[in-house]
């Protein structure tokens, strides 16, 4: 049995698309879980309660932890530790491996220019801070022999059918209403973005390769990045509208964020666009042989679906 929790997500449920190569016992966890293949085990289980996770994880030989929270501050500091303390337990009691679907925030911002997985752990947010704590949390139980897991880390990601990628939400989602796209700081820096079908698959990969535990993964991701003026052309060469821009820059964020949330709570993660933000994913395709897929063909691959 492989378990996917926090399987309603994108990333899950490319994940999901993904595991039949392995296995065809999967199990997708979540509060309102829905089947990606015909075969695929459902069970209702809500991450921060103890007995959801262990009742989730039971007869798992690896576990999958993809789960998002919302883009909350207070909700993160206050829930994300709880929930990765259930998940070691729990695998650590069913002797189950552990998959981490992890981000960038941890990174030292002074580093994002060229990210590998040797980058320097010193996160600038409160959201980074974080995301350090719980992968050290996981990497603990790895060094001290009580686990056996790994981290697959993802830079910003796009892909087709993705409500929760900045990218589709700013730039195609307004080109597509005939709107500006939007782009923070400055839109002459170059910024990576992970496809999601890629990291959906490469994830899988690393579960089912055992020598890949024990150690964090950057999923693969095209390394021919573009400017954010660059993204926003290509977007608009494939919808075949002008491609107008609109730079948001980080005060009127700020005025924004009174009044808008989402905006709230982006503002501290802003240091990524005004600087050049590289996900180096060299070792990934090294040891798979594996090619990202381009960013022309993950933008016109969703242009093509979102008009299918």
């Amino acid at each position: 049995m492989q378990t996917i929790l926090g399987a309603g997500g994108v990333i899950g449920i490319e994940l999901a698309k993904a595991l039949p190569a392995y296995t065809s016992d999967i199990r997708l966890v979540s509060r309102n879980p829905k089947k990606v293949n015909d075969t695929d085990q459902l069970m209702v289980g809500d991450l921060t309660k103890a007995d959801d996770v262990m009742k989730a994880v039971e007869g798992s030989e690896i576990v999958y932890l993809t789960a998002g929270l919302p883009y909350n501050q207070k909700v993160w500091k206050n829930t994300w530790p709880k929930v990765m303390d259930n998940v070691l337990k729990a695998c650590k009691a069913h002797k189950s491996k552990l998959v981490f679907f992890d981000n960038i925030y941890l990174y030292d911002p002074d580093h994002i220019s060229h990210m590998t997985e040797e980058t320097p752990i010193k996160p600038p947010s409160k959201k980074g801070k974080v995301r350090a704590q719980i992968a050290n949390m996981l990497m603990d139980e790895v060094a001290n022999e009580n686990l056996t897991a790994l981290i697959a880390r993802s830079a910003d990601f796009y892909g087709p059918n993705n409500n929760s990628s900045i990218l589709i939400e700013t730039v195609y989602k307004n080109l597509q209403k005939e709107k500006s796209a939007n782009w923070f700081c400055s839109p002459n820096f170059k910024h990576s973005f992970t496809y999601t079908p890629d990291a959906g698959q490469a994830t899988a990969l690393l579960g089912n390769t055992p020598d890949a535990y024990g150690q964090v993964w950057h999923l693969p991701t095209n390394a021919n990045i573009m400017t954010g003026r660059e993204w926003v052309r290509t977007f608009a060469k494939e919808m075949e509208v002008q491609p107008r821009l609109k730079v948001v820059s980080k005060f009127m964020t700020r005025i924004l964020g009174l009044f808008i949330p989402i905006l709230r709570e982006s503002h501290e993660m802003l240091y990524q666009y005004d600087r050049d933000y590289f996900f180096d994913s060299s070792k990934f395709e090294k040891r798979f042989d594996w090619t990202p897929t381009t960013y022309e063909m993950g933008v016109k691959t969703i242009v093509q679906e979102e008009n299918a």
